[in-house]
C-alpha cells in the first residue's frame, strides 16, 4: 500500500467512528443511559478537559518516546477497553468515569494521525494533505447516512454497537504494516528536547492558536446538541443523520479542492474568511429555526470548520519545525478542540435549557472575536509581504 492510500484509509476508519461519537454520543447517553440534557453536558465537559490534558501532556510526551505507529496501537486499544466498560456503566457517576477514560486514549487518534500526516508531508512521503483528508470526511458521511438507517429500525442503542464495531476495525487496521519512517522511534536529544514554550517563540503562534480555539469552540452547541435539537423541530428521524452529514460532504468537498484552489490563500486569509463562514452559520439557525434552513447553514462547515483546520495546518507545516510538530498539535488539540469546547458545552447546555436555538446564537460569542482578530492577523501578513518585496527591491 503507498503511503497516500496508507494515510487515506487510516483517516477513513477513524473518522468512521468519529461520525458516530461526535454527533451522536451525548444524544446516546441520554436517550439509552436515561440521564438528562444537563447531567451529559457536565460528563461531557469533565472528559473534554480530560481529552485536552491528555493532548497536551500524554500525547507529545509518548511521540517522545515511542513512534508515530506505536502510539496509534496504544490508543487505539485503549479507546476499544474504554468502550467496552460503558456496557455495565448505568449510572451517572460510572458514566462519567468511563468518560473520562476514553476521552484520555480516543481523541488523542486525532492529532496523532494529523502529526503522521505532518511527519509524512515534511519527508516528501505525503504529496497531497487535503487529498488524503477529505477520505476522513467521506467516512464521517458514510456511516451517519448508515446509521440514520439502523437507528431507524432497531433504535439507538446502534449507535453504541456501531463505534464499538468501528473501533474494532480501526485498531485492526493500525496492527497492519505502515510507512518505515513511522516506526523510527524519535532519536531527541535533551540538549534539544522541544519545550511547550519554545512554541511561543514561533512569530504570530499565538495569534493563530487563539483564532482556531474560538473557531473550534464555536462548534460546541452544535456537536452536542445538534442531534437533540433536529429532533426539536420535527427533522424525520431516518434524515436526521442525513441532514447531519451534509456538513460533512461541504468539507469533503473543501478538502477536495484545497489543495488547487486554497493553496495561495495566506493563513490569515482563510481563518478570517473561516470565522465569517460560521457568525453566519449560527445566525441562521438561530432566525430561521426549520429543516430547511438548517441544512442549508450545514453547508457552512466548509467554512467554519475545515477552512479553519486547513489554515491552521498549512501555517504548521510552513512555520512550525519537525521536531515541535507534535506539541503544536498537543496544544491545538488541547484548548481548542477539547478545553474551550468543554467550556462552552456547559454554556450552550444553560441556553439550550431557557431555549434550544439560544445555544446556537450564544456561539457568536466565539466566532465574532475570531473573525476580528483573523483580519487583525491579515493585516499583519499584508504587511510583512509589502516590506520583504520592498526589501528585495
Amino acid at each position: 500500500m503507498n503511503t497516500q492510500r496508507w494515510m487515506s484509509t487510516h483517516f477513513f476508519s477513524f473518522f468512521l467512528t468519529w461520525g458516530i461519537f461526535l454527533p451522536y454520543w451525548s444524544g446516546w447517553m441520554i436517550q439509552t443511559k436515561g440521564i438528562t440534557v444537563s447531567e451529559a453536558s457536565l460528563i461531557m465537559s469533565i472528559g473534554l478537559v480530560a481529552r485536552g490534558l491528555s493532548t497536551l501532556f500524554a500525547f507529545p510526551y509518548l511521540l517522545e518516546r515511542v513512534s508515530n505507529k506505536a502510539l496509534l496501537n496504544i490508543a487505539g486499544i485503549g479507546t476499544l477497553a474504554a468502550l467496552l466498560s460503558y456496557i455495565p456503566a448505568d449510572s451517572f457517576t460510572a458514566l462519567l468515569i468511563v468518560t473520562v477514560i476514553l476521552h484520555i486514549f480516543y481523541p488523542t487518534l486525532m492529532p496523532a494521525l494529523d502529526s503522521v500526516a505532518g511527519v509524512l508531508v515534511q519527508s516528501k512521503q505525503l504529496k497531497h494533505y487535503g487529498k488524503s483528508r477529505q477520505w476522513g470526511s467521506i467516512g464521517f458521511v458514510s456511516v451517519g447516512i448508515l446509521l440514520t438507517v439502523f437507528t431507524g429500525m432497531f433504535g439507538d442503542d446502534m449507535i453504541f454497537w456501531a463505534l464499538l464495531l468501528g473501533i474494532s476495525c480501526f485498531v485492526a487496521l493500525s496492527l497492519t504494516n505502515g510507512p518505515e519512517i513511522l516506526s523510527k522511534k524519535p532519536q531527541i536529544s535533551q540538549s534539544v528536547k522541544v519545550n511547550i514554550l519554545d512554541l511561543f517563540k514561533t512569530k504570530h503562534f499565538l495569534v493563530v492558536l487563539i483564532i482556531v480555539v474560538l473557531l473550534q469552540a464555536a462548534h460546541a452547541a452544535y456537536y452536542n446538541y445538534g442531534y437533540i435539537f433536529l429532533q426539536e423541530i420535527h427533522a424525520p428521524i431516518y434524515l436526521i443523520g442525513v441532514i447531519i452529514n451534509i456538513a460533512v460532504i461541504a468539507e469533503i468537498i473543501f478538502f477536495s479542492m484545497a489543495d488547487k484552489r486554497f493553496n495561495r490563500f495566506s493563513p490569515g486569509t482563510l481563518l478570517a474568511l473561516a470565522a465569517a463562514g460560521s457568525s453566519l452559520r449560527w445566525i441562521l439557525v438561530f432566525t430561521f429555526p426549520n429543516v430547511v434552513v438548517f441544512c442549508i447553514a450545514q453547508t457552512l462547515h466548509a467554512f467554519s470548520f475545515a477552512m479553519g483546520h486547513y489554515a491552521f495546518m498549512k501555517y504548521l507545516t510552513t512555520n512550525i519545525p519537525h521536531t515541535h510538530i507534535p506539541k503544536a498539535q498537543g496544544m491545538y488539540s488541547a484548548f481548542a478542540l477539547s478545553w474551550s469546547t468543554a467550556v462552552f458545552t456547559i454554556f450552550g447546555g444553560f441556553l439550550y435549557e431557557i431555549e434550544p436555538r439560544y445555544a446556537f446564537i450564544g456561539m457568536l460569542a466565539c466566532s465574532l472575536p475570531a473573525m476580528f482578530i483573523a483580519l487583525g492577523y491579515r493585516k499583519m501578513e499584508v504587511e510583512k509581504d509589502v516590506l520583504v518585496s520592498a526589501e528585495a527591491r
